[in-house]
């Protein structure tokens, strides 16, 4: 009989081995694998709202542009307009160019008797009706950046200037 209540034990032990011993301990390690899960999906979703454009997770801080130098075209331009008698007869204004580079205001300083000739040419060739709106101001201030930037490019590789500002401009 000894031998048949050992058989009957036997697989009785082996439901308590396959069964965990300390359900607390189980618990307990769910509960944190479910807390290291959430913990982990917070920080990727707050790191993919700080991804840059590129993707990255790094914020990048941006490079601040050099400081804007200025170079007036002086004296101020005063040239005959293009038109009727009877309209505005003369333009004068005052050009200002920009530039980010010692170099390029280097440059623009040199080749400034060119830059001036050129816009010369152009501003009396303009017609009293071509710059009586603010689109035609804008439109005059494009097309001597553009004839700056020529110049420029020619004499030195470079466009150099990045913006013409008119700092006064008088039709009369």
């Amino acid at each position: 009989m000894a031998t048949a209540a050992d058989k009957t034990k036997k697989p009785a032990d082996k439901d308590k081995a396959a069964s965990p011993r300390h359900p607390l301990l189980v618990t307990a390690l769910i509960a944190v694998l479910a807390a290291a899960s959430a913990g982990s999906a917070a920080w990727y979703f707050t790191q993919a709202q700080h991804a840059g454009a590129d993707g990255s997770t790094a914020a990048k801080p941006k490079a601040r542009p050099a400081p804007a130098q200025y170079f007036a075209l002086e004296p101020p331009f005063v040239v005959n307009l293009n038109g009727p008698a009877d309209g505005p007869r003369y333009l004068q204004v005052e050009v200002q160019l920009m530039t980010r580079d010692n170099d390029a205001l280097d440059a623009i300083r040199i080749h400034s008797p060119a830059l001036r000739a050129r816009l010369l040419m152009l501003f009396s060739q303009v017609a009293p009706e071509q710059i009586a709106d603010r689109a035609g101001k804008e439109k005059l201030q494009a097309a001597s950046l553009a004839e700056v930037r020529k110049v420029l490019l020619a004499e030195t590789g470079k466009q150099c200037a990045d913006e013409l500002l008119f700092t006064s401009f008088v039709t009369q």
